[in-house]
């Protein structure tokens, strides 16, 4: 069966999460980090109070 005059891909037995397992775990601690550090740099005393903090409390607007 052809899909738009293509044959369509034999199923070959590859090894596909197995060999990346150790990207895909580096990425989600990468992620983590940038969140924790995120995080911490919006609450600090500098941008605590400021109007485009998306946890500050609106004060006047």
């Amino acid at each position: 069966m052809s899909w738009l005059g293509m044959k369509p891909l034999k199923a070959w037995p590859t090894p596909v999460l197995k060999p990346f397992a150790p990207f895909f775990a580096a990425g989600v601690v990468v992620l983590y980090g940038v969140h924790r550090l995120q995080t911490a740099m919006m609450n600090s005393d500098e941008w605590k109070d400021d109007p485009r903090h998306p946890n500050a409390k609106n004060k006047g607007h």
